[in-house]
Formats: C-alpha cells, structure tokens, sequence
C-alpha cells in the first residue's frame, strides 16, 4: 500500500503525485464498493442495523436508493409548492428595489416558478441531506462515521458562509462595478431571466468554493494529504484556485478576484484543520503505545 507520506515529497513531480493521490483514493473506495456490490462480507443496509437481519442483495441496495430519492423529490416537491406561495415577495427581496424587465410572455412567470424551486430545494436540503446520510452510514466504520457527520456540519457550515459573503460583500460589488460602465447612451436594460442567473450562479459557486476546507480535512483525516504535501503544493493551489474562481462565477473578473480571495484564506484554514488532525492521531498513537 502506498504511504500517504508519499505525497509530502515534495521532490516527486505533479504527474506522479496525481497518480499516487488516485492510487489511494482507489484504494479506498473498493472496501465502500461492497455497498452495491456485495462480496465476501456483505455489508448490511438500511439506517437501523440488526443481529437478525439478513445481507442486502444489490436489488435491496437499489430499492433503498429509490425509495430515499422519492422521499428527496416529495419533499423538495414540497417545499417549492410552499415557496411559490410567497414567490413574489421573495423576487422583491431579491431584486432588491431594481426595475427589471421580460422579453417574453412566459418569462415573469417563469422567474416565479425559479425562486419558488430554488428557494424549496434550499429548504429541503436538511431531508435531502439525512437521506444521503443515512444511505452511507451502513457501510461506514465508526471512525468514518464521526468524520461523516462533521463533514456534513461544516458543510452546512461553510455553505451558509459563502452564500452570506456572496450576498452582502461580492454581489454589492459586482453590481457597483458593473454599473460604472453605464452612460446616457449605454442604459442598463437587465432581464429578470438574466439577473436571476448572475445571483444564482454567484450564490451557488460561493457557496460550493467555500468547501474547500472542508474537502482538505476530508482528505486529511483518510491520510490521502498531509500537512507538509499541501504546504509543498500552495504555488499549484493558488493557480487551481483561480481557475475554480473563473469557472464557479459569472464571467467577469471582479467575480472571479472576490472568490480566489478568500479561497486562498479557505485553504490555509484547511491546512490549519489537518494539523490539528495529525496531532490527535499522533498524541493517540503515543497513548496507545505507552
């Protein structure tokens, strides 16, 4: 098996860190195959386990599945039904003040319909969530367990952040920005379809980007990274970081520049958090040596 120290060298070049870092991931992932496909020891699923139940068939694996995504879209099915009631109100609190227009019949309907089926699957993302959870958990250790559950409380965590910062510091700017370029000649004509993109898509790519602590510990704590490997790599992260800054945001360069900012400052966070790891799991193999 291949030691995640392998990563810290930082003389080896990307190519073959690439192939190692998949080499592991590879690794890890055929123990959690035997969620769908069941070999020599089944793995047993459903959220409640037994001593009396019998293992699950692929089929069973598959019946589960369907039957959490049917509870996933029930339920954001919902949600947006519920959300289109207040639909209007909503598209006032988004547009904030701005006068915006349509160029199509269907158009302002359609604009209702969006913020009610976004606004719903927002609102049921704690179901949707759960279901994934609970989905997994069967096929986990205990230790994956635990890293399971924090995972998904700092997602939420981390996603409610990066859609706060994009909503009260990056859109302001953006919109400041862009409205330098306006003149007597050159009025600002925005459709509602089009501003309903910008703010989603502005929203939605903050919110995704902010996890990159998150991913980083994830890997930290299943030993594919080390402290001294992402150190080794910042020169490449930052490069990364600004091409998921340029492909998660609207494309233009204030977006892009209000992301990689403090994506940079995620990833040293995401350092920090995996030091912290490596010491409990060194002070615990001390303990358990002595």
């Amino acid at each position: 098996m291949q030691s995640a120290r392998g990563f810290g060298n930082c003389g080896k070049p990307p190519g073959i860190l690439i192939i190692q870092l998949m080499q592991k991931m590879n690794q890890m992932v055929k123990p959690r195959a035997r969620l769908l496909f069941p070999g020599g020891n089944p793995v047993q699923g459903g959220s409640v386990v037994g001593k009396a139940e019998k293992p699950m068939s692929i089929l069973d694996h598959f019946a589960e599945l369907r039957r959490r995504l049917l509870v996933v879209f029930a339920f954001v099915f919902i949600t947006s039904s519920l959300c289109l009631l207040w639909a209007g109100r909503m598209l006032e609190f988004v547009t904030k003040g701005m006068n915006l227009i349509y160029t199509r019949p269907s158009e302002g309907m359609m604009a209702h319909f969006r913020v009610a089926l976004t606004t719903g699957i927002v609102a049921a993302l704690p179901v949707i969530l759960y279901q994934a959870v609970a989905f997994l958990v069967p096929a986990l250790t205990s230790r994956e367990k635990r890293v399971l559950l924090t995972a998904v409380l700092l997602l939420l965590l981390l996603f409610g952040a990066g859609v706060s910062f994009a909503w009260y510091v990056a859109f302001p700017m953006a919109m400041d920005f862009f409205a330098r370029f306006a003149t007597p000649q050159l009025l600002p004509y925005i459709t509602v379809s089009e501003y309903l993109s910008f703010v989603t898509g502005l929203l939605l790519g903050f919110g995704l980007a902010f996890q990159l602590p998150l991913i980083v510990w994830v890997l930290g704590a299943f030993g594919i990274v080390t402290v001294r490997f992402l150190r080794s790599s910042r020169k490449y992260a930052v490069i990364l970081i600004f091409i998921v800054a340029a492909l998660a945001t609207p494309p233009d360069v204030i977006s892009q520049v209000l992301m990689a900012v403090p994506l940079l400052g995620l990833y040293e966070l995401g350092i920090l958090l995996v030091a912290g790891t490596e010491r409990r799991r060194r002070k615990q193999a001390e303990a358990e040596g002595a």
